[in-house]
């Protein structure tokens, strides 16, 4: 935690197969300080789930209270569910000076783009962070390595790849997923980069 700075909130987007999910977790072995927000869902909690800890389990009828009182950053209904990122989880955290990551799709990025424009303590705050895979076939041979999809399930996820990919040059900044060791030293490198911004400072960061 640094009192001394607002936390930024990292939103990290890419297609299924980018090996988003990987690159952050070794990213953040080296640099920490990151906390995952918890959301909102209208989901029943599975087996071992805590709710305030895994999901805010709420009712349909609390979610669209919550909406109407326009307190999501970003929303999506899944599968016939409602998930949302609260405001107030992510500025709690970013008060306290914490970084927050928040791994979602696309659509939800471009709300938190929405947000940033309407309110200037998340515009400071927000770093859209793209992680495309070095080309599509690529893509398709980790999809199909998988070993798990069917073909129609594979070619439904190609196609949303596809479609995902076009919004690359909406983010920040792009990391090419090429190879491991040098997309997580790439990413590692924006973090701390970010984290001497100077937008996001409170006081002078020297000690009198």
């Amino acid at each position: 935690m640094n009192t001394k700075r607002n936390g930024m909130v990292l939103i990290l987007s890419g297609p299924s197969g980018s090996g988003k999910s990987t690159l952050y977790k070794k990213a953040l072995q080296s640099t920490g300080g990151f906390e995952f927000s918890v959301s909102c869902t209208t989901r029943q909690p599975r087996e071992g789930e805590q709710d305030g800890v895994d999901y805010h389990f709420v009712s349909r009828e609390k979610f669209k209270s919550l909406l109407d009182q326009d307190a999501f950053a970003e929303h999506a209904e899944v599968h016939g569910n409602f998930y949302g990122t609260l405001k107030s989880e992510l500025v709690s955290r970013m008060e306290r000076g914490m970084d927050v990551l928040l791994d979602i799709d696309v659509q939800g990025a471009m709300q938190l783009r929405d947000l940033c424009r309407k309110e200037p303590f998340f515009a400071e705050s927000c770093v859209f962070v793209f992680v495309m895979p070095p080309s599509y076939t690529e893509l398709e041979k980790r999809l199909r390595g998988r070993g798990s999809e069917t073909e129609e399930t594979l070619e439904r996820r190609l196609k949303n790849a596809r479609t995902e990919m076009e919004y690359w040059n909406r983010y920040d900044y792009v990391i090419l997923n090429d190879e491991l060791e040098s997309a997580a030293a790439r990413f590692t490198a924006l973090i701390e980069s970010q984290r001497l911004a100077v937008k996001r400072m409170k006081e002078s960061p020297f000690y009198e």
